[in-house]
């Protein structure tokens, strides 16, 4: 494929994911997390216990970004707090009961509101082509310069 046209694709699929992204946010139900949220929730959920830091990094942010949405989890019962055991000056973040079911109703949701959507527009030989660009594009996710993976989902 040319440069000119390798561009062009780019470009349709930057378009395609972020308007897919936004139709995403837009049908979650108004009691869940904002999209930071629930990306936290997921975080904690993959690796277990963190610290804010260690969020902050996970996001790309600074501590001081997420400082609202974990005191937002945290006030949901969404996560809790609780001191390391190795070192006690920290204090460590965990997903409880409560925001692994949230995470997973909003993740059931959203999955089965895009399932709908296509199968009323796409025949099921596009589905499995969409299938199949979905693990291409997981393989770019995780082709990121220093080789940490950019998965965001939670």
């Amino acid at each position: 494929m040319e440069q000119g046209e390798l561009r062009a694709t780019a470009a349709s699929l930057r378009r395609a994911a972020v308007g897919l992204a936004r139709r995403l946010r837009d049908e979650r139900t108004a009691e869940a997390p904002g999209r930071l949220g629930l990306s936290l929730l997921g975080h904690l959920r993959r690796r277990g216990a963190m610290t804010a830091g260690e969020l902050a990094a996970a996001e790309h942010l600074q501590p001081q970004s997420i400082t609202r949405a974990l005191a937002s989890l945290e006030e949901g019962g969404l996560i809790r707090r609780s001191r390391d055991e190795d070192d006690r000056r920290r204090h460590l973040l965990v997903l409880t009961d409560k925001g692994a079911e949230v995470l997973a109703d909003q993740v059931k949701g959203s999955d089965a509101r895009l399932a709908e959507a296509m199968s009323r527009a796409l025949t099921p030989e596009e589905c499995r082509v969409l299938g199949v660009a979905a693990d291409l594009i997981e393989r770019l996710l995780d082709d990121r310069p220093g080789g940490a993976s950019s998965r965001r989902d939670p």
